[in-house]
């Protein structure tokens, strides 16, 4: 595949800005900084941030074993999401393929570029239509979405089906890790280097308990990196953000510990589930959330609110009538959804 051919013309021109901290990057105790026009009085915050985020990447680096020439952060995910919507899609004359039930921003993002939507629907199991996704595809789809494992319906895609698409889709396919974690199949970062046109993305706002930093990340070639590179704002990701990343990442044996009890929870709580009145169907969960049918999604969700818990009701979805979306909480909190859910049958 040629990358080349699906990079916008204007980016592949384009000469990024270059910051003051782009220009010099050397740091010693005895060095007077005169060059970005800072507030000279140390309070912590006072100088702009590394733009490239180095530290950061370099213990990203370590634990999901990508070199960080392959990685980009963003100013949480939907950063990330947009950067390569402006790298790779001319504005009113290419297209996207979302797969519905799918995360809302891929269109939101779509509209803000002026740039089309084709949708092709999952299946009944909610996998995709590998031969309709093809079929409608044309010369202007320029990214292909994937998120596995998906939101709102929790599943994992089938491995060769999303193969098969990364082979023959003629653009840019984006798996959309974020629940990635909480699955058991393996993420595709394992075989990054055999696709030229896959990125995958992934945060820190799920397994990693950061949602309130809004750190995204992107995998990806290095001369997909590179072109997002050149349109990344010069300092987007703040240095309070990156401290309290770098802090958390080094503690990962916490997060695997988090994880665990999610998990755990998860399984406890789709067996308690079963034995609730109007649920009607469970669906199969790799994520920190899980996707149940009942009677009624719309009145639940109200009894629920008047109760003190809010869940997502997603009945609107396609395929999801009367669905509703639990995210798993802590042991507490989730023997007291189970406890309300028995007070309202």
């Amino acid at each position: 595949m040629n990358l080349d051919s699906l990079i916008r013309d204007n980016i592949k021109t384009l000469k990024p800005y270059s910051s003051a901290r782009d220009e010099f990057k050397e740091f010693s105790s005895d060095i007077v900084f005169l060059d970005a026009n800072e507030n000279p009085f140390e309070n912590g915050v006072n100088r702009y941030p590394d733009p490239q985020q180095l530290s950061v990447k370099a213990k990203l680096s370590e634990i999901k074993g990508i070199p960080s020439e392959h990685i980009l952060l963003g100013n949480g995910s939907d950063e990330v999401l947009d950067l390569i919507f402006r790298v790779f899609c001319e504005p009113n004359k290419d297209n996207i393929i979302t797969l519905p039930p799918t995360y809302g921003m891929y269109s939101v993002l779509a509209n803000t570029n002026a740039v089309g939507i084709k949708e092709v629907p999952l299946n009944e199991d909610f996998q995709p239509n590998v031969d309709a996704i093809l079929k409608t595809a044309d010369a202007n789809s320029k990214l292909l979405f994937l998120c596995s494992p998906n939101n709102p319906t929790a599943n994992s895609f089938d491995a060769k089906k999303v193969e098969d698409l990364i082979r023959k889709f003629e653009g840019i396919v984006v798996i959309d890790e974020a629940y990635i974690d909480f699955s058991n199949q393996e993420s595709w970062l394992s075989r990054l280097n055999e696709f030229p046109n896959l990125i995958v993305t992934q945060t820190l706002s799920k397994a990693y308990g950061m949602a309130g930093i809004r750190l995204g990340i992107c995998f990806a070639s290095e001369e997909i990196i590179n072109a997002l590179n050149k349109i990344k704002p010069p300092y987007n990701v703040n240095q309070l953000t990156q401290t309290k990343a770098f802090e958390r990442l080094i503690k990962i044996d916490d997060v695997n510990k988090e994880i665990a009890a999610i998990l755990d929870e998860r399984k406890r709580l789709i067996e308690k589930l079963n034995s609730i009145s109007f649920v009607e169907k469970i669906f199969p969960s790799d994520a920190n959330f899980v996707l149940v049918k009942v009677d009624n999604a719309t009145g639940r969700y109200n009894e629920l609110v008047k109760k003190g818990i809010v869940v997502r009701n997603r009945t609107n979805q396609p395929g999801c009538e009367n669905c509703l979306r639990f995210t798993i909480g802590t042991e507490k909190e989730n023997t007291r959804l189970l406890n309300t859910l028995k007070d309202i049958q």
